[in-house]
Formats: structure tokens, sequence, C-alpha cells
């Protein structure tokens, strides 16, 4: 039988972490750090055979410098005597052995960041009962430096989040709309009080339903069109969710392609309160939004340990979807003249616009949009270029010198948005004066040779336009006179971005998009969307939905 639930009032939750201990002031302080908790499914496991649980324990090394001194690190196994079964993971980390009194490890230098420690992989012992406890604490010790300790709560037993897959369809038109459905069930052996559900949808993908118990937060940053991120909504379903139950939101959840919907993605996922993943900064809550009822629950008589157990099997609580939306997105390049007398300097800025009414986003492959081809014209030498331009052989083949080059391809990066303008600030030297000399400015997919026109452009004759310095035609201005753009910003990878500026009134179909999102980490950053990140390619996960309690609608 179904249980009914409605989204209730959001809160925040922070966690805390441990005092720091003093050191010396000489010497380094360095931090280990692991999972507060995790849980262990009873022996013998729903397979008959025993489950193993990881468990990562990592030093975390925040100065500027390497620490080229031994290391020793410990953890004391005795505690988990009649609880789990220990042995080491396959990636294990460092130099580790393994006894019946505890884990040691060698770490011959500390390099700077975090890196792992050791990787253990737990079981729940046999004669173990359900909620029997023990701590795992690993402690670090080396001449000349300070270590914090790190404690995870070893518990048999736990709650257990299962989120069944809705069905939608991946197909879809502007404009369409579809109800998402969320079911999920509690397989684990302790209740669960409170549980947090997190929606994250693409740019074109937009939620119609506001609700009060829910915050609202784009992944936006610095430097970053918001077109670049999800959007990422939390919602607190307060209450207490009993072992072997099955759930599901009572309330319209409808997901709406956007004018400029095209290759979209969709995560959600259900959390036990306090486990969700941190929202983005700029969390807003709803406001003046109607609150949903929700049906009563009859409280269940079971055994709870002071601190909410950890999810048995964190990996079942997510699910993820791709959207592929008929439409297309109109890329045209932009035409420069540019006049110079020899030995002048002159700035030029090249690039193309998209004329919509998509936008066209690889957002977990990372894989380039679109590349602009530029061909310099005779007499000019290129003297400074953007980042994400590289200078090449008049062929297309890879050169050493940037500078000088005859020809440069420039990359989009990972996003196109609706309207958007990419702008290419160039500084050529014309060395000689060649009368009406003519090169190109292309955009187009990405080839060995250059590019070629996208599937999902619908007019590829705008794809390429002039570039002439010293027109024969009177009227060019010194300077070229482009459409006005902000300058590509360079990502991690050297990759310029601009800011977009979004079309609502932009309409369109056209060719269904070849390829779509590729897998990778989730909202909950195993990926961690990252986390996080995702888990699997072409629609996410799938899981068989065994039910204890029956089935359901």
């Amino acid at each position: 039988m179904r249980k009914r639930i409605s989204l209730l009032a959001a809160g925040a939750l922070v966690a805390l972490g441990p005092a720091t201990t003093p050191a010396h002031a000489a010497d380094p302080v360095f931090t280990l750090a692991g999972p507060a908790g995790i849980g262990l499914r009873p022996h013998p496991g729903q397979s008959g055979e025993p489950q193993k649980t990881s468990v990562e324990f990592r030093i975390v090394n925040d100065s500027t410098k390497t620490f080229d001194r031994q290391s020793t690190f410990t953890i004391d196994l005795s505690g988990l005597k009649g609880v789990a079964d220990v042995t080491l993971a396959k990636e294990k980390g460092a130099d580790c052995k393994l006894t019946a009194a505890a884990v040691t490890c060698t770490r011959w230098a500390l390099w700077t960041g975090d890196s792992t420690v050791v990787n253990l992989d737990l079981s729940a012992a046999k004669d173990s009962k359900v909620g029997a406890t023990a701590d795992l604490t690993v402690t670090g010790a080396a001449e000349g430096a300070t270590f914090r300790s790190a404690t995870t709560k070893v518990r048999v037993g736990g709650p257990d989040l299962v989120l069944e897959r809705a069905r939608l369809k991946a197909e879809q038109k502007p404009g369409d709309k579809q109800n998402l459905s969320i079911i999920f069930a509690n397989e684990g052996t302790d209740p669960v009080n409170g549980v947090v559900l997190e929606i994250r949808t693409t740019h074109g993908i937009d939620l119609v339903e506001q609700y009060d118990n829910c915050s609202y937060s784009d992944d936006t940053g610095s430097g970053r069109p918001r077109s670049a991120g999800w959007t990422t909504v939390q919602c607190l379903l307060e209450g207490e969710y009993e072992p072997d139950a099955l759930y599901g939101v009572d309330g319209p959840l409808t997901l709406k392609a956007a004018p400029h919907a095209f290759i979209d993605g969709l995560t959600y996922a259900v959390y036990a309160a306090g486990d969700q993943p941190k929202a983005a900064k700029n969390r807003v809550p709803a406001a003046g939004r109607t609150k949903l009822a929700a049906a009563k629950q009859a409280p269940k008589a079971a055994a709870r340990s002071a601190q909410q157990a950890a999810d048995l099997d964190p990996w079942d609580n997510i699910q993820e979807f791709d959207f592929a939306t008929r439409n297309t997105a109109d890329l045209v390049a932009t035409g420069v003249s540019l006049k110079g007398k020899a030995g002048e300097t002159v700035t030029a800025d090249f690039g193309f616009r998209n004329d919509g009414p998509a936008w066209v986003a690889h957002l977990r492959s990372d894989k380039e949009v679109a590349r602009t081809d530029i061909a310099i014209p005779a007499g000019a030498k290129v003297t400074k270029v953007p980042a994400g331009c590289t200078g090449v052989n008049a062929d297309g083949t890879d050169r050493d010198q940037t500078l000088g080059a005859p020809r440069y391809f420039c990359s989009t990066g990972r996003v196109v948005g609706e309207k958007e303008t990419f702008s290419y600030p160039f500084q050529l030297k014309i060395e000689t004066v060649v009368a009406d000399a003519k090169g190109s400015i292309t955009v187009g997919e990405w080839t060995p040779e250059g590019t070629t026109g996208q599937r999902w452009d619908p007019n590829h004759a705008n794809n390429k336009a002039a570039f002439v310095i010293n027109a024969k035609e009177t009227g060019p201005a010194p300077t070229p006179t482009p459409t006005p753009s902000a300058t590509p910003t360079p990502t991690g990878s050297a990759t310029p971005t601009a800011s977009a500026s979004p079309s609502a009134s932009s309409t369109g179909t056209g060719v269904t998009p070849n390829g779509g999102l590729a897998s990778t980490g989730s909202s909950a950053q195993a990926i961690a969307l990252g986390a996080a990140v995702l888990l699997t390619a072409g629609g996410g996960l799938f899981l068989a939905f065994r039910r204890k309690a029956g089935g359901h609608a």
C-alpha cells in the first residue's frame, strides 16, 4: 500500500567539524578525514553473502609545501570485534598492513592537497546484532608534524532509501510538459526521520511548481554564465519513514521544456535529512506559495540510536534522465573588415553568434560545442592571441609557435547559450599592405581539418564570413564593428565562454540533436551531477525496485 506524503517546510542543517588540536608553532598540522558514519547491511545480506561497504580515510595537506618525512597512520580495529569484519580494498591507498588488531599504513611523503591513506571494506560480522556500533579512528604520527585524527562510527543496520525510476519521455518538443512522479521506499532496518527530495535540471528544463517548503538555487559562479550550470531544488519532507514501506510525493512536479531546450538532463534523489548535498550559495526559498497537506502516518515502534545511522546503500537513492528536444540552433559567423598602413598594429574581434532558438550544452562530456576557424589574410601577422585559441598551419596541422600562424582554431567550450555571442580579440601587425587581402571566419563542428556544419544548425550558408584587410570598397572603419559582446572568459581548461542573453520568446523546431549528455558524476558527489557528478550512460540508473510491502500503481 502506498503512503502519500507532501512537501513540507524546508530547513537548513549544518554539520560542525571536530575541534582542532593545538600544535607546536613550528610543526605543520595535517588533517585526517573520513565519513562521519557508515551503515552495514545485517549478516548475511540480501544475496545470502555478506555485503561490503567501503570506507575511505584521507589526509589533507593544505600547506603549499610537500612534507618529505615518513608518516605512519594507524587504525585500531579492536572495537570492531563481533561487529564487523575488515579487509583492505583492492585500491587500498598507501603501503598498508592488516592484522586482527590494527591497520598500519606508511607514507614516505605528503603532497599538497588531499590524498587517500587507506580504503577498507567492511561487512557485518556473522553473529552481529542490528544496532551494534563501533568506532574506527585513524591517527597519524611523524617527526616534526601534528595530525588531527578522524573517527567513523560503524553501525550494523540502518535506513536504506531506494528511489524508483520515473516514467518520462526522452524525446520532446519545446513547451512539452510531463509529470515527475517521485516514489521511494525505505528498505533498511531503521526508520528515517525526515527526507530531503533534491531535483536538479539543466537550463532547458523548468520545474513549473514552486512550494514554500523548498529552496531554489542556480549553480553559477564568477565568469560563468547561468546557462552553464544546473538549477537545484531541495525540499524537506518531514515525518518518519518506516522500514519496508513505500511512499509517493503527493503533489504535482511538472517538468516543462523551455523554448531553448535541446540537449538537457535531470537528476532526482532522496536523502535522509542532513545527508543531502550542500545547495548552491545563492539558495533562495520560495515565498507566498501553497503548502501541500500531508496524510497522517502512524508511528512505528522501533529501537532508534541517538544519531540517525547512515544509508546502507546511497547509490540507489538517485536517478537521472536525459532529454533530446526537437529544436535547432543557428550559428552565424561575424564578418570583419580592417584598414591599416604598413607597420601598424590593429585589433579585431573574431567570432560568431547563436541566433537560436536553442542553447547547446555538453555538460557531462565536456566536449566543445563549436569551433571558430580563422584564416589570416596575406600581409598580416598575429601578435596577440586570446585564451582558448591555438595557432595552426594553413592545412590545419599543429605547429609549435602560436604567434604568427596563418590560421587559428578557437573553442567555445561546452556551452553555447541561446542568443549568445562569442568574441575572440586578436591583435595583428600589418607587415605589408596587400589590397583587398582576404581571409575568413568559419564556425562549426570540430574536424581534423577545421570545421564542418553542425547537423542541428539549419543554415550552413551563414557559418562562414569574410575577414578583409584594406578592402577596395570605401566605407569600412579602421577597426571592425561586429556585434557587441562580452569578452570570453577562459575556463580551467583555457576554453573561453561568454555571458549568454536568454530569449524566452524564441521558438522553433527542426532536427533531433545527435548525441546527448554523456555519463558522469551525480549530485551526490561520490559527484558528484558531483560530486560528483553520474553513474551510467544514456538514461541513468535503472533499478529493479523490489518491494517487501507489495506493489504500487
